[in-house]
């Protein structure tokens, strides 16, 4: 049973993930996300980010033993890939921003159909205890009317009236960027007491999860640098509201949110980590 904070979480997050979609399709067209994609290895990226990731996150939690909800909390953030915030990432670093907000638009659609089976196919391996009873078919659907269908209506907008997806573009990220920090913000402090008994050893899982992810996602891509990075800081970074969404739907009232929650910041602290080597130690190329 969902609680009363939690709906309010669950409702500014369905806000965000709406919002930031939205955004995403009246800024590309499909023409330009199958352009970038051409130039790049889709065959390696997807299964880094959908098959690598949580891979990687399973085998550090049972190397670390931590317990199922530490370990629940790590896997929906793994099986999430490319962060909304990745396109400012890249930016901050000076890599392909065109690339990165196609990514970033493709991605979450994809997720709404890969990310309930990857939790359901990690999350197996777990003992289930109390209410963790993942519902994939009802995940599917919200994130679908969450994420596919705000998509499709900004890019059938951007097609259709040009003109008004430019003018609605920066008031529609304002709106989704103030209601993402807000719902950050808000189930931070509602879970905050679960927050700290977060142990070191799920953070380190999460830690060397990401770097690992990071190395995979920059070392599979290419050819260009600027391409790099964003496949880089995509794969590491994973997309916090969408994990959170399923947590408190599949598993509300359960020291799952706040895993996902501590985790979540930490990826945000080593994105920022990542974006300052990436802008002031790696070698721009000519012309970025």
């Amino acid at each position: 049973m969902i609680s009363g904070a939690e709906s309010v979480i669950r409702v500014l997050t369905i806000a965000t993930l709406g919002c930031l979609l939205f955004a995403s399709g009246l800024r590309v067209t499909w023409a330009e996300v199958r352009s970038s994609l051409h130039q790049n290895r889709l065959g390696w990226i997807l299964p880094v980010n959908f098959v690598l990731t949580p891979a990687l996150a399973f085998t550090f939690s049972r190397l670390f033993q931590l317990s199922t909800d530490a370990a629940a909390g790590i896997a929906l953030l793994a099986a999430a890939p490319f962060a909304p915030v990745v396109p400012t990432f890249v930016r901050m670093a000076k890599g392909d921003l065109a690339l990165a907000s196609a990514l970033t638009a493709l991605f979450p659609f994809v997720s709404a159909f890969l990310t309930p089976l990857v939790c359901q196919y990690s999350l197996k391996f777990w003992p289930e205890t109390g209410s963790l009873r993942f519902n994939v078919s009802a995940i599917f659907f919200v994130l679908v009317s969450t994420i596919t269908l705000p998509l499709a209506v900004g890019v059938a907008v951007r097609h259709r009236v040009p003109a008004l997806a430019r003018r609605l573009l920066k008031p529609i990220e304002i709106v989704a960027e103030t209601t993402g920090a807000v719902a950050l913000i808000y189930v931070t402090l509602v879970e905050f007491q679960r927050i700290r008994l977060v142990g070191w050893k799920s953070l380190l899982a999460m830690a060397l999860t990401s770097e690992l992810s990071f190395i995979a996602g920059y070392a599979l891509s290419g050819p260009a640098r600027a391409q790099r990075l964003v496949i880089g800081l995509g794969t590491a970074n994973r997309n916090i509201a969408l994990a959170l969404l399923i947590a408190i739907e599949s598993f509300p009232d359960s020291p799952i949110v706040a895993a996902v929650v501590s985790n979540g910041l930490l990826l945000i602290f080593l994105g920022l980590i990542h974006v300052g080597l990436c802008r002031f130690f790696v070698p721009a190329e000519k012309g970025v």
